[in-house]
C-alpha cells in the first residue's frame, strides 16, 4: 500500500491550466485540462530549452490524446506518459497522481 502526500487543493489549479510544484525535491508540472477532477503530472523541465517551464505550456489535444506544448520551443509532451510527439528521444517522466477529498496527491517516497 503506497503512502500518498498532499501537493495542493484541486481548486488551486484553474481548469485548462498547469502549475508547478516541488515534489520530493523535483519540479513537477501539474495540469488540470477540464473542470472535472482529472489531473496529470509530468516533469517540469523542457529538455529542448533546458528550462523548467512546461507548467506554463498550453494544453492541447492531438488524435484524442492530451498534450502540453512547451511555451518556448513548442514541442508537445503527452500528459499521460510524457512522450514527446516531435522526438520520442526526449520523453519526460510522468507521475502517478490522484484526487482524494478535493486534494491533489502523489505517492510519497
Amino acid at each position: 500500500m503506497s503512502k500518498w502526500q498532499t501537493i495542493c487543493a484541486l481548486e488551486d489549479i484553474i481548469p485548462g491550466t498547469g502549475v508547478c510544484a516541488l515534489v520530493n525535491g523535483e519540479q513537477v508540472a501539474l495540469f488540470r485540462p477540464y473542470k472535472d477532477e482529472q489531473v496529470f503530472a509530468i516533469n517540469n523541465m523542457d529538455p529542448f530549452a533546458k528550462s523548467n517551464v512546461l507548467s506554463r505550456g498550453l494544453i492541447c489535444e492531438h488524435q484524442g490524446e492530451l498534450w502540453v506544448a512547451s511555451p518556448l520551443k513548442k514541442q508537445r509532451f503527452n500528459l499521460k506518459d510524457g512522450r514527446c510527439l516531435e522526438d520520442e528521444r526526449f520523453s519526460l517522466k510522468a507521475f502517478e497522481v490522484r484526487i482524494h477529498q478535493g486534494m491533489v496527491e502523489m505517492p510519497a517516497l
